[in-house]
Protein backbone atom coordinates (compact mmCIF):
# COMPACT_ATOMS: atom_id res chain seq x y z
CA UNK A 1 0.00 0.00 0.00
CA UNK A 2 2.89 2.37 0.76
CA UNK A 3 4.47 1.89 -2.67
CA UNK A 4 1.09 2.40 -4.35
CA UNK A 5 0.53 5.60 -2.34
CA UNK A 6 3.96 6.98 -3.22
CA UNK A 7 3.38 6.33 -6.93
CA UNK A 8 -0.01 8.01 -6.88
CA UNK A 9 1.32 11.02 -4.97
CA UNK A 10 4.17 11.46 -7.46
CA UNK A 11 1.72 11.30 -10.36
CA UNK A 12 -0.53 13.86 -8.62
CA UNK A 13 2.41 16.22 -8.12
CA UNK A 14 3.42 15.89 -11.77
CA UNK A 15 -0.13 16.68 -12.87
CA UNK A 16 -0.26 19.66 -10.49
CA UNK A 17 2.93 21.13 -11.96
CA UNK A 18 1.65 20.56 -15.50
CA UNK A 19 -1.66 22.27 -14.73
CA UNK A 20 0.17 25.21 -13.14
CA UNK A 21 2.34 25.71 -16.21
CA UNK A 22 -0.61 25.32 -18.58
CA UNK A 23 -2.86 27.77 -16.71
CA UNK A 24 -0.05 30.35 -16.57
CA UNK A 25 0.84 30.03 -20.24
CA UNK A 26 -2.73 30.04 -21.55
CA UNK A 27 -3.49 33.38 -19.94
CA UNK A 28 -0.21 34.95 -21.01
CA UNK A 29 -0.46 33.64 -24.57
CA UNK A 30 -4.03 34.92 -24.96
CA UNK A 31 -2.75 38.45 -25.63
CA UNK A 32 -0.90 41.40 -24.17
CA UNK A 33 -1.90 41.51 -20.52
CA UNK A 34 -0.65 45.05 -20.04
CA UNK A 35 -2.88 46.30 -22.88
CA UNK A 36 -5.86 44.38 -21.49
CA UNK A 37 -5.29 45.85 -18.01
CA UNK A 38 -4.81 49.39 -19.26
CA UNK A 39 -7.87 49.39 -21.47
CA UNK A 40 -8.47 50.36 -25.10
CA UNK A 41 -7.95 54.11 -24.50
CA UNK A 42 -4.54 53.82 -22.80
CA UNK A 43 -1.51 55.41 -24.39
CA UNK A 44 1.80 53.74 -25.10
CA UNK A 45 3.61 55.21 -22.05
CA UNK A 46 0.72 54.16 -19.78
CA UNK A 47 0.86 50.60 -21.10
CA UNK A 48 4.64 50.53 -20.62
CA UNK A 49 4.25 51.77 -17.04
CA UNK A 50 1.68 49.07 -16.27
CA UNK A 51 3.99 46.47 -17.79
CA UNK A 52 6.77 47.58 -15.42
CA UNK A 53 4.47 47.83 -12.38
CA UNK A 54 3.16 44.29 -12.76
CA UNK A 55 6.46 42.71 -13.77
CA UNK A 56 5.23 41.90 -17.28
CA UNK A 57 8.47 43.21 -18.79
CA UNK A 58 10.43 40.32 -17.26
CA UNK A 59 11.12 37.02 -19.07
CA UNK A 60 8.21 34.60 -19.08
CA UNK A 61 10.13 31.99 -17.06
CA UNK A 62 10.93 34.57 -14.38
CA UNK A 63 7.29 35.60 -14.23
CA UNK A 64 6.19 31.98 -13.83
CA UNK A 65 8.72 31.19 -11.11
CA UNK A 66 7.76 34.32 -9.21
CA UNK A 67 4.05 33.56 -9.53
CA UNK A 68 4.53 29.89 -8.61
CA UNK A 69 6.59 30.70 -5.51
CA UNK A 70 4.00 33.19 -4.32
CA UNK A 71 1.19 30.74 -5.08
CA UNK A 72 2.86 28.13 -2.86
CA UNK A 73 2.48 30.64 -0.04
CA UNK A 74 -1.16 31.33 -1.03
CA UNK A 75 -0.20 34.78 -2.29
CA UNK A 76 -1.99 35.35 -5.59
CA UNK A 77 -1.59 39.12 -5.55
CA UNK A 78 -4.40 41.63 -5.72
CA UNK A 79 -7.40 41.75 -8.00
CA UNK A 80 -7.24 44.32 -10.81
CA UNK A 81 -10.96 45.04 -10.56
CA UNK A 82 -11.97 44.43 -6.94
CA UNK A 83 -8.78 46.02 -5.58
CA UNK A 84 -8.38 43.50 -2.80
CA UNK A 85 -6.43 40.36 -2.08
CA UNK A 86 -7.24 37.46 -4.39
CA UNK A 87 -6.99 34.94 -1.56
CA UNK A 88 -9.63 36.91 0.38
CA UNK A 89 -11.96 36.79 -2.63
CA UNK A 90 -11.47 33.04 -2.95
CA UNK A 91 -11.98 32.48 0.76
CA UNK A 92 -15.32 34.31 0.59
CA UNK A 93 -16.61 32.57 -2.55
CA UNK A 94 -15.17 29.04 -2.36
CA UNK A 95 -17.36 27.79 0.56
CA UNK A 96 -20.50 28.56 -1.44
CA UNK A 97 -19.28 26.53 -4.42
CA UNK A 98 -18.13 23.65 -2.21
CA UNK A 99 -21.45 23.61 -0.37
CA UNK A 100 -23.33 23.54 -3.67
CA UNK A 101 -21.10 20.77 -5.04
CA UNK A 102 -21.45 18.59 -1.95
CA UNK A 103 -25.25 18.85 -1.94
CA UNK A 104 -25.41 18.23 -5.70
CA UNK A 105 -23.19 15.14 -5.40
CA UNK A 106 -25.32 13.83 -2.53
CA UNK A 107 -28.46 14.30 -4.64
CA UNK A 108 -26.84 12.50 -7.59
CA UNK A 109 -25.65 9.53 -5.50
CA UNK A 110 -28.89 9.27 -3.53
CA UNK A 111 -30.88 8.92 -6.75
CA UNK A 112 -28.42 7.24 -9.12
CA UNK A 113 -27.13 4.35 -7.00
CA UNK A 114 -30.56 2.93 -6.02
CA UNK A 115 -31.78 3.51 -9.56
CA UNK A 116 -28.78 1.64 -10.98
CA UNK A 117 -29.27 -1.26 -8.56
CA UNK A 118 -32.97 -1.58 -9.39
CA UNK A 119 -32.24 -1.36 -13.12
CA UNK A 120 -29.70 -4.20 -12.83
CA UNK A 121 -31.99 -6.40 -10.75
CA UNK A 122 -34.92 -5.73 -13.12
CA UNK A 123 -32.86 -6.06 -16.26
CA UNK A 124 -34.69 -5.75 -19.60
CA UNK A 125 -37.92 -4.71 -17.93
CA UNK A 126 -39.79 -1.41 -18.16
CA UNK A 127 -38.00 -0.30 -14.98
CA UNK A 128 -34.62 -0.83 -16.62
CA UNK A 129 -35.67 0.96 -19.79
CA UNK A 130 -37.11 3.87 -17.82
CA UNK A 131 -33.88 4.24 -15.84
CA UNK A 132 -31.85 4.26 -19.04
CA UNK A 133 -34.20 6.84 -20.55
CA UNK A 134 -33.77 9.08 -17.52
CA UNK A 135 -30.01 8.65 -17.89
CA UNK A 136 -30.02 9.66 -21.55
CA UNK A 137 -32.30 12.62 -20.83
CA UNK A 138 -29.98 13.82 -18.07
CA UNK A 139 -26.98 13.98 -20.38
CA UNK A 140 -28.89 15.49 -23.29
CA UNK A 141 -30.60 18.24 -21.31
CA UNK A 142 -28.58 21.48 -20.89
CA UNK A 143 -28.08 22.29 -17.22
CA UNK A 144 -29.06 25.95 -17.60
CA UNK A 145 -32.34 24.99 -19.31
CA UNK A 146 -33.13 22.47 -16.58
CA UNK A 147 -32.34 25.09 -13.95
CA UNK A 148 -34.65 27.61 -15.58
CA UNK A 149 -37.38 24.96 -15.76
CA UNK A 150 -37.02 24.27 -12.04
CA UNK A 151 -37.28 27.99 -11.32
CA UNK A 152 -40.42 28.28 -13.43
CA UNK A 153 -42.11 25.35 -11.70
CA UNK A 154 -41.03 25.53 -8.06
CA UNK A 155 -40.32 29.25 -7.65
CA UNK A 156 -42.61 31.13 -10.02
CA UNK A 157 -45.67 28.86 -10.16
CA UNK A 158 -45.64 26.93 -6.88
CA UNK A 159 -43.64 29.51 -4.86
CA UNK A 160 -42.06 26.79 -2.75
CA UNK A 161 -38.42 27.81 -3.09
CA UNK A 162 -36.57 31.09 -3.67
CA UNK A 163 -35.39 32.02 -7.13
CA UNK A 164 -31.90 33.28 -6.34
CA UNK A 165 -29.41 34.17 -3.63
CA UNK A 166 -27.63 32.11 -1.00
CA UNK A 167 -29.13 33.35 2.27
CA UNK A 168 -30.55 30.01 3.50
CA UNK A 169 -30.38 26.32 2.67
CA UNK A 170 -33.52 26.68 0.58
CA UNK A 171 -31.56 28.72 -1.95
CA UNK A 172 -29.35 25.69 -2.67
CA UNK A 173 -32.10 23.14 -3.29
CA UNK A 174 -32.90 23.96 -6.92
CA UNK A 175 -29.29 24.60 -8.05
CA UNK A 176 -28.15 21.39 -6.33
CA UNK A 177 -30.84 19.38 -8.14
CA UNK A 178 -29.96 21.00 -11.47
CA UNK A 179 -26.24 20.38 -10.97
CA UNK A 180 -26.70 16.90 -9.53
CA UNK A 181 -28.93 15.75 -12.36
CA UNK A 182 -26.02 16.31 -14.74
CA UNK A 183 -23.83 13.84 -12.79
CA UNK A 184 -26.56 11.29 -12.13
CA UNK A 185 -26.57 9.47 -15.53
CA UNK A 186 -22.90 8.43 -15.40
CA UNK A 187 -23.21 7.17 -11.81
CA UNK A 188 -26.42 5.30 -12.58
CA UNK A 189 -25.01 3.54 -15.64
CA UNK A 190 -21.78 2.60 -13.89
CA UNK A 191 -23.73 1.21 -10.92
CA UNK A 192 -26.01 -0.76 -13.25
CA UNK A 193 -23.13 -2.23 -15.26
CA UNK A 194 -21.19 -3.09 -12.12
CA UNK A 195 -24.19 -4.79 -10.56
CA UNK A 196 -24.86 -6.80 -13.71
CA UNK A 197 -21.26 -8.00 -13.74
CA UNK A 198 -21.23 -8.89 -10.06
CA UNK A 199 -24.62 -10.61 -10.11
CA UNK A 200 -23.34 -12.91 -12.85
CA UNK A 201 -20.17 -13.84 -10.92
CA UNK A 202 -19.47 -17.25 -9.40
CA UNK A 203 -19.44 -16.16 -5.76
CA UNK A 204 -22.92 -14.66 -6.06
CA UNK A 205 -24.24 -17.88 -7.59
CA UNK A 206 -22.58 -19.76 -4.72
CA UNK A 207 -24.23 -17.48 -2.18
CA UNK A 208 -27.60 -18.14 -3.80
CA UNK A 209 -26.96 -21.89 -3.77
CA UNK A 210 -26.27 -21.70 -0.03
CA UNK A 211 -29.71 -20.20 0.48
CA UNK A 212 -28.66 -16.74 1.66
CA UNK A 213 -31.44 -14.14 1.69
CA UNK A 214 -31.64 -12.14 -1.57
CA UNK A 215 -31.31 -8.82 0.25
CA UNK A 216 -28.14 -9.98 1.98
CA UNK A 217 -26.67 -11.17 -1.31
CA UNK A 218 -27.58 -7.88 -2.99
CA UNK A 219 -26.14 -5.59 -0.31
CA UNK A 220 -23.20 -7.48 1.22
CA UNK A 221 -21.91 -9.34 -1.81
CA UNK A 222 -23.06 -7.53 -4.96
CA UNK A 223 -23.38 -3.84 -4.11
CA UNK A 224 -20.25 -3.80 -1.96
CA UNK A 225 -18.11 -4.79 -4.94
CA UNK A 226 -20.06 -2.95 -7.62
CA UNK A 227 -19.80 0.40 -5.83
CA UNK A 228 -15.97 0.49 -5.84
CA UNK A 229 -15.63 2.15 -9.29
CA UNK A 230 -18.44 4.53 -8.35
CA UNK A 231 -16.15 6.04 -5.70
CA UNK A 232 -13.58 7.11 -8.27
CA UNK A 233 -16.30 8.39 -10.59
CA UNK A 234 -17.88 10.39 -7.76
CA UNK A 235 -14.59 12.19 -7.12
CA UNK A 236 -14.29 13.01 -10.82
CA UNK A 237 -17.89 14.19 -11.02
CA UNK A 238 -17.44 16.38 -7.94
CA UNK A 239 -14.48 18.04 -9.63
CA UNK A 240 -16.56 18.58 -12.75
CA UNK A 241 -19.31 20.10 -10.63
CA UNK A 242 -16.95 22.60 -9.05
CA UNK A 243 -15.54 23.58 -12.42
CA UNK A 244 -18.88 23.61 -14.19
CA UNK A 245 -20.86 25.41 -11.51
CA UNK A 246 -20.35 28.72 -13.31
CA UNK A 247 -23.51 28.17 -15.38
CA UNK A 248 -25.69 27.12 -12.45
CA UNK A 249 -24.36 29.91 -10.24
CA UNK A 250 -25.16 32.42 -12.97
CA UNK A 251 -28.71 31.08 -13.41
CA UNK A 252 -29.47 31.14 -9.67
CA UNK A 253 -27.32 34.21 -8.81
CA UNK A 254 -25.15 32.33 -6.33
CA UNK A 255 -22.10 34.37 -5.42
CA UNK A 256 -19.70 31.44 -5.54
CA UNK A 257 -16.43 30.71 -7.28
CA UNK A 258 -18.10 30.11 -10.63
CA UNK A 259 -19.76 33.51 -10.60
CA UNK A 260 -16.45 35.09 -9.59
CA UNK A 261 -14.72 33.35 -12.50
CA UNK A 262 -17.29 34.71 -14.93
CA UNK A 263 -16.95 38.25 -13.58
CA UNK A 264 -13.15 38.06 -13.65
CA UNK A 265 -13.01 36.78 -17.24
CA UNK A 266 -15.39 39.52 -18.40
CA UNK A 267 -13.28 42.20 -16.67
CA UNK A 268 -9.83 40.84 -17.64
CA UNK A 269 -9.01 40.27 -13.98
CA UNK A 270 -6.17 37.86 -14.72
CA UNK A 271 -4.82 37.26 -11.17
CA UNK A 272 -8.26 36.07 -10.05
CA UNK A 273 -8.71 33.85 -13.13
CA UNK A 274 -5.29 32.27 -12.61
CA UNK A 275 -5.99 31.61 -8.95
CA UNK A 276 -9.41 30.07 -9.63
CA UNK A 277 -8.02 27.75 -12.30
CA UNK A 278 -5.19 26.67 -10.02
CA UNK A 279 -7.37 26.15 -6.93
CA UNK A 280 -10.01 24.14 -8.79
CA UNK A 281 -7.33 22.04 -10.46
CA UNK A 282 -5.67 21.30 -7.11
CA UNK A 283 -9.02 20.31 -5.59
CA UNK A 284 -9.71 18.03 -8.56
CA UNK A 285 -6.26 16.40 -8.30
CA UNK A 286 -6.69 15.91 -4.57
CA UNK A 287 -10.10 14.30 -5.04
CA UNK A 288 -8.87 11.86 -7.67
CA UNK A 289 -5.87 10.97 -5.50
CA UNK A 290 -8.11 10.31 -2.51
CA UNK A 291 -10.43 8.19 -4.65
CA UNK A 292 -7.51 6.12 -5.97
CA UNK A 293 -6.20 5.48 -2.47
CA UNK A 294 -9.65 4.57 -1.17
CA UNK A 295 -10.24 2.19 -4.07
CA UNK A 296 -6.86 0.56 -3.46
CA UNK A 297 -7.74 0.14 0.20
CA UNK A 298 -11.08 -1.47 -0.64
CA UNK A 299 -9.75 -3.63 -3.49
CA UNK A 300 -6.27 -5.15 -2.96
CA UNK A 301 -6.10 -6.17 -6.62
CA UNK A 302 -5.58 -2.52 -7.55
CA UNK A 303 -2.50 -2.30 -5.32
CA UNK A 304 -1.02 -5.42 -6.86
CA UNK A 305 -1.61 -4.22 -10.42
Amino acid sequence: MLAFTVRRVLVALAVAVTVSVASFLLLHLSGDLATAIAGPEATGPQIAQIRRDYGLDQPLLTQFLTWGWRALHLDFGNSFYFRESVIDLLAARLPITLYLGIIALAVALFVAIPLGVVAAVKRDTWIDRTALAVSVLGQAMPSFWFGLTLILIFSVNLRWLPVSGNATWKNFVLPAVALGYYAMPAVMRLTRNGMLEVLASDYVRTARAKGLPPRKILVRHALRNAVIPVIALSAVQFGFMLGGSIVIEAVFSLQGLGQLAWESIARNDFPVVQAIVLVLAMIYIGLTLAADLLNAFLDPRLRQS
